[in-house]
């Protein structure tokens, strides 16, 4: 089988820009709105990865994942019946909102869904700095009064960052991207975000954005204090039991080999470019779905990228 690739899903966003256009050369569906959001792979209801080319030309991700599970992903049919990752590019022109995904624990009373991600870095502007956790010495009451205040942004821990960098960011952990990222992110197959704080300005359509500040923090970790990045020199960026996350540097010419006792993975092109021999190219920003007897993928150049499995049983 050949690698299997999906037709993106843009979404607007008032933080949003067009650097998936710039960057990515992706024809974006309006010439005007800011795209802050490319949804790469996802099985949800009212999302849904559609394949571009090839054998399943035309079929949706649920689809392959829930009628086709042996043949291309080699595993038995059981649950979940949603394919269990989702993975996003993220253009941020403008710092995205405030916010917190709910534990487990407290996700469904609230009618949510727990939601565990990590941030890769692709490229960042010199200035520019994630928010993640709680910032030393803040109280939960502090917080609260911050809220009412208006000076949330005080309040949480500011990283500065370089491209390359990545962070984990389980549920309950509060975060923000800044201004001036574009960001791989892998996460749980989860959409519920409770935003506790806009920095006080108006929706695309000209109105404040819904905020969420009971659910906000009921789901809070007050606790996690100053989390910092994953250094610029790891390859093993992120092992949870949700998915696993390797950054993979191939040279021109290179195989490329998925991990040892898997059988499918994920491959975000982050730098450089890939290929077959049956002559398929695969530029930056493109994620590839390598079925369990794929042809073999070889660096079309010195390239980067992001090698996204479930986890090992």
């Amino acid at each position: 089988m050949q690698p299997i690739v999906f037709q993106p899903i843009y979404k607007t966003r008032v933080w949003g820009g067009r650097e998936l256009e710039s960057r990515y050369q992706r024809e974006l569906p309006d010439s005007k709105l800011p795209f802050g959001e490319s949804w790469e792979v996802v099985d949800r209801d009212d999302d849904q990865s559609m394949v571009i080319g090839g054998k399943w030309h035309g079929s949706s991700l649920h689809t392959l994942w829930n009628e086709h599970r042996e043949e291309i992903f080699g595993m038995p049919m059981s649950e979940p019946s949603r394919f269990p990752i989702l993975i996003k590019i993220l253009d941020a022109r403008d710092d995205l909102s405030i916010q917190v995904h709910p534990p487990q624990a407290l996700a469904s009373a609230m009618g949510g869904e727990p939601k565990t991600e990590m941030w890769y870095i692709a490229d960042c502007s010199p200035q520019a700095q994630l928010y993640a956790g709680i910032k030393r010495g803040v109280s939960r009451s502090e917080f609260e009064q911050a809220i009412e205040n208006g000076s949330v942004g005080d309040c949480v821990h500011a990283i500065q960052t370089r491209s390359h960098d990545s962070i984990f960011i389980p549920s309950g952990r509060l975060h923000a991207i800044g201004a001036g990222f574009l960001i791989f992110e892998i996460q749980q197959n989860s959409d519920t975000t409770y935003r506790v704080f806009d920095w006080n300005r108006m929706g695309l359509d000209g109105k404040p954005r819904e905020l969420h500040v009971p659910e906000s923090l009921a789901s809070i970790d007050f606790s996690d204090v100053e989390p910092s990045l994953n250094p610029a020199t790891e390859n093993l960026l992120a092992d949870c039991e949700f998915f696993r996350v390797e950054r993979v540097d191939v040279s021109a010419g290179e195989t490329i080999q998925k991990p040892l006792g898997v059988s499918f993975c994920l491959i975000a092109v982050v730098e450089g470019s890939l290929t077959t021999k049956c002559g398929l190219h695969f530029p930056p920003g493109t994620t590839l779905l390598v079925p369990r007897d794929c042809e073999a993928i070889i660096a079309a150049q010195d390239a980067r990228i992001l090698m996204i499995t479930l986890p090992q049983n």
